[in-house]
């Protein structure tokens, strides 16, 4: 046994694909795909000091480590350090050893509070604690059965709305950017986030290979987008909710279930069979819609947090 790490190669397609099946054993409802990744590697802002970790064991890639800092929140000095080895060859020191340098790489760009997500159970939450993580916030990891469960019925829209699809706003998608950035400022988070970069919300969300636009549904209200459910695929069977925000002014009427019950049937009917998405636990209201459409709880992770120095 010979574990070491080392940064991924982003040109080695073996590479690429070794960190995706990882994540993939880890986390089977995380859309992730060796395409996927390196179009994260090749649109990450400069500023995150990005550096994904791989742990290899006489040559196998058995960890995985994201790494970088959370640029995109108004406080300074934070990172993230995000490990998962594959859960046939755990107690090997791929972990440690990944969380070590992940650790060493952000102290030296100057961060200060380290944030991890750790998938819930005892080892996991002990393996934490041993490096100095304290618990924090939790999330849950949600499944729909697509091709056998059943979808609330289809809805018209209320007066004054219409329903598009993302895809009718290729010419031009800045109002999805305000959108989007106005919904994710008000999701509960550890960090806080700020969308301000259009450009590069385009190339890192907009043009990202999972971003499916023609399932994407948009309720549009007076000429604006008010309600949005962003859709990513993995081009088989898998669909992901990336995100489904509401505007403040037009909260309250039903737009999320609305558009996500609309993505979820023209999913359905595209020939995808199971849809996953994510919440805080602290997010209420979104659990409660995605209850509504039959969603039920498959893990749920926890945010940990380490003050360095």
């Amino acid at each position: 046994m010979n574990v070491i790490v080392r940064e991924i190669r982003p040109q080695a397609r073996a590479d690429l694909e070794g960190f995706a099946a990882v994540r993939h054993a880890a986390l089977p409802f995380y859309l992730i795909t060796a395409d996927s990744l390196a179009h994260d590697l090749a649109h990450f802002s400069p500023a995150a000091r990005y550096r994904p970790l791989v742990a290899e064991d006489d040559g196998e890639i058995i960890g995985t480590a994201q790494v970088g800092l959370i640029h995109d929140s108004p406080d300074p000095g934070q990172g993230f350090v995000n490990v998962y080895v594959r859960p046939d060859r755990t107690g090997r020191g791929a972990g440690s050893l990944l969380v070590r340098a992940a650790e060493e790489h952000l102290a030296a760009q100057g961060a200060t509070r380290l944030l991890s997500w750790v998938l819930e159970g005892p080892g996991n939450r002990a393996f934490a604690e041993r490096h100095g993580y304290r618990a924090s916030r939790s999330a849950h990891f949600l499944r729909l059965d697509l091709a056998n469960g059943t979808l609330p019925p289809l809805q018209d829209p209320p007066p004054g709305v219409e329903l598009r699809t993302a895809a009718d706003f290729a010419d031009d998608p800045r109002t999805l950017f305000a959108l989007d950035a106005e919904t994710v400022s008000d999701e509960p988070s550890d960090a806080g986030a700020e969308l301000t970069d259009y450009e590069a919300w385009l190339a890192e969300t907009w043009r990202h290979p999972l971003n499916d636009l023609e399932l994407s549904v948009v309720a549009v209200a007076d000429g604006r987008p008010a309600a949005f459910t962003a859709a990513r695929t993995d081009g088989a069977r898998r669909y992901g909710s990336g995100m489904t925000g509401t505007a403040r002014a037009h909260r309250g009427r039903g737009l999320a279930k609305l558009v996500k019950n609309h993505s979820l049937h023209r999913a359905r009917a595209a020939g995808y069979t199971h849809a996953f998405t994510g919440n805080d636990t602290g997010n209420g209201p979104m659990l409660a819609i995605n209850r509504w459409f039959g969603y039920e709880v498959c893990a749920t992770e926890v945010r940990h947090v380490r003050e360095l120095g």
